[in-house]
């Protein structure tokens, strides 16, 4: 495993995301992905499927210092009162006293993110959440938050076919740490020529060429979704492998407009 710094602690490069995981299917891959060395998961409120991480954490012995663990307050759940009793809620689902990064999930209402952070902080200082950050932010909106607190991470949709040059600037000028949603572009990389070429070059799946183009990136992780025994472990088979400065240019170029895949009704304005 590789690790990213925040503050300081090591967070595992690669972790299991959670999205769209539900009940025993959920239970099961956090289950399977802890069996073969997952020490990062990724939910949020929004997922309602934290109870469900919970238990399946309660199925294991790994001391909770082994864990990161990352969830988002939801988008109702803004107000300062809001943010302390969902979070909570969240705390006792999940079967922890803390967790390792707490995120604003969308940056809905932004004329309340001022007090939605504030609240957050003093979560934080009350031991209930190490880190704070945030999710879904257009740069000026991340700049405009460090202004506000000391964020730590932000997590957004990054894949191949997707720049965030901008956000990767602002996060390693302030040393932060950006985790990667949907790095797999929902299946996309396994369908295109040149990954193809370059897995075969190296005996892996365009998949695992993704994730370690994402990996090589200075102060990013990534967070898959995957729910088989093979898959989870078939993403955590990429540190056994080196890409070339050619292939990396060739994969910097796939990234085009449009290459957006996750982008609801209540997304910021992403060219503002």
């Amino acid at each position: 495993m590789e690790y990213v710094t925040v503050g300081r602690d090591e967070v595992p490069a690669l972790g299991l995301g959670t999205w769209l995981l539900e009940g025993n299917d959920c239970r099961q891959a956090v289950i399977e992905a802890l069996d073969l060395g997952y020490r990062h998961i990724d939910t949020a409120q929004a997922y309602d499927n934290e109870s469900e991480i919970g238990a399946a954490l309660q199925t294991h012995t790994i001391d909770r210092d082994e864990l990161w663990i990352t969830t988002k307050v939801a988008n109702p759940n803004h107000a300062p009162s809001a943010v302390r009793r969902s979070t909570e809620e969240s705390l006792r689902q999940l079967g922890t006293e803390h967790v390792d990064l707490l995120l604003v999930h969308w940056p809905v209402e932004f004329e309340s993110m001022p007090a939605t952070l504030e609240a957050m902080l003093r979560l934080r200082d009350e031991g209930k959440a190490r880190y704070v950050g945030v999710s879904n932010f257009t740069p000026t909106q991340l700049e405009l938050a460090l202004e506000l607190a000391p964020v730590a991470a932000i997590q957004v949709e990054y894949h191949l076919f997707l720049s965030q040059a901008e956000l990767l600037g602002l996060v390693r000028k302030h040393d932060l740490m950006l985790t990667a949603y949907s790095p797999l572009a929902r299946g996309r990389v396994q369908r295109d020529g040149v990954l193809r070429e370059i897995a075969e070059r190296h005996h892996k799946t365009p998949a695992q060429v993704a994730l370690r183009w994402l990996l090589d990136q200075e102060r990013v992780t990534a967070i898959p979704k995957a729910t088989s025994r093979e898959h989870l472990s078939a993403n955590l088979a990429v540190f056994d492998f080196v890409l070339t400065d050619e292939e990396r240019e060739r994969i910097n170029a796939l990234a085009r407009p449009g290459g957006r895949i996750i982008d609801p009704d209540w997304s910021p304005d992403w060219g503002a």
